[in-house]
This record gives structure tokens, sequence and C-alpha cells, in this order.
């Protein structure tokens, strides 16, 4: 689909007219005319402006012309899972569980492919295979190869491992000690919570990526922990099997 086509839809299916549009990224209604006749093309300051509008790539604006690939983990990209900036634009560099909010989540390689492997052997992997994988791809990709100028010099890590001595000096009777921490979007953990009036209620934001991990029960295998954090609060929670029937153990403001 070409350039004009996919900013005529964009715009028609977020109930924009021609000057809501151009008043929104600062031009006028005869450029946004002239980019859907297929005249011109937005210039690449009023792309980043059209992008974060719309939460799609610059790339998906442009028809798509190349492939995305994370540089952190080679993870194919599409707008749905490329990471955010802080101010919320996204970054076409990096999938959204390498980069959240304008950070970094993983400084060490081999955190990340122990993350990555057990995802690759449900994709008919072995799990030697699956990290002799990683470790002859990962080191050609641009995060790696920049990781002194990218790298933020242990200072997530640290706020990680203060997190996980918080969650673990809270003492929840049967849940393991935790000892990692992953980025995990929002839509992805979110779970409704029952309130004694019968209604339901979510905590998370769908968009906004946390720390978190899963934990089997000590005392019993057929449900497991839930830990979501970030710098403001600590959640725990506990569920079944594909996340059924939660419930609230603790959230805690830091």
């Amino acid at each position: 689909m070409e350039t004009k086509q996919i900013l005529y839809e964009l715009r028609t299916k977020n109930g924009l007219s021609q000057d809501e549009l151009a008043e929104k990224v600062f031009v006028t209604r005869q450029a946004v005319s002239r980019w859907e006749n297929g005249e011109t093309v937005p210039a690449t300051e009023t792309l980043k402006l059209l992008s974060k509008l719309f939460n799609v790539s610059i790339n998906t604006l442009l028809g798509s012309p190349h492939p995305l690939y994370c540089q952190c983990c080679g993870m194919p990209l599409d707008d749905s899972i490329i990471g955010k900036n802080d101010d919320g634009s996204l970054n076409e560099e990096y999938c959204k569980w390498c980069y959240a909010d304008g950070t970094y989540t993983y400084d060490n390689m081999d955190d990340l492919i122990d993350v990555c492997v057990p995802h690759m052997a449900k994709e008919g992997f072995s799990e030697e295979e699956a990290r002799a994988y990683m470790k002859e791809k990962l080191p050609h990709l641009n995060y790696w190869k920049r990781h002194d100028e990218l790298s933020d010099q242990g200072k997530f890590d640290a706020f990680k491992k203060t997190l996980i001595e918080e969650i673990n000096g809270l003492h929840i009777e049967g849940m393991p000690p935790v000892t990692k921490l992953s980025a995990l979007v929002g839509s992805y953990v979110n779970l409704e919570y029952p309130l004694p009036n019968g209604a339901k209620v979510k905590f998370l934001n769908d968009e906004t990526a946390y720390l978190g991990t899963q934990l089997e029960s000590e005392t019993d295998t057929g449900f497991c922990y839930g830990v979501v954090a970030n710098v403001d609060f600590i959640l725990i929670c506990t569920y079944g099997k594909g996340g059924s029937d939660p419930k609230l153990v603790m959230y805690k403001k830091r």
C-alpha cells in the first residue's frame, strides 16, 4: 500500500477531517490533500508527528519499504510490539520488551538469552540450538555492537536488584524468592481482579511496560504467583492456568 492510501485510511479511521489532521501536525489542509493525492510525501519531522499521532511506525507510513528487527533481541517488528521513547513516540530500532519508555531493559546478553530460550523452545528449537543461535546473532545487532555507548552502565540492573530485595522482603507465604525480573507489557499481565461487590478491576495500563515474573507456588502446584512492579508500586497476585481465577494478594505503593 502506498503512503497516500495509508494516510487516507489512518485519517478516516480516526474520524479526522483533512483540516483537523492538518491542525494536529502543523501543516495546511492543502498539504494533507497533496499527500492523499500522491503528489507529495510528508517531510521527515511531519512523519514523526504522524507516527506519534497514529501510533504507527514511520516505516508503515512509507509503505513498509524494509522489514524491521529489534536491534537488541533480533525479533521481527510490527507496529504493535515496537518500543517507545520516553515521550511516547515509537523507536523503530527495538521491541517493547527490550526498550520501554526510553529505557533499555537488558544490560547483560546472557540474561536476554535466558529469557528468549524458553520461547524459542516452543517454536521447535532445542535449548542448545536456541542458545547457539542467539550467541551467534546478538553480537551483530546494533545495541550490542554499541553497548558501551548505549548502556546505562548498570543503573537499570541496580534498580531491578533493589526491587527484588523489596519484593522478597515482603515474605509472601508460599511464594518462592524472586531471582529475576523481566520487562513485561501491561496488556500481557493486566488481569481483572474481582471485588467483594461483584465488580472487577484492573490496576495496570495495557500500553505501559513493567517489570515482573511468574513463580510456581511452593505449597500448591495448581496455581502461580505473579509479580509486577515499577518505580511506583509492587503488585502480587495468584492465578491458575492461563491466568484463570486471579486473586490480588498485595498492592503496595513504593
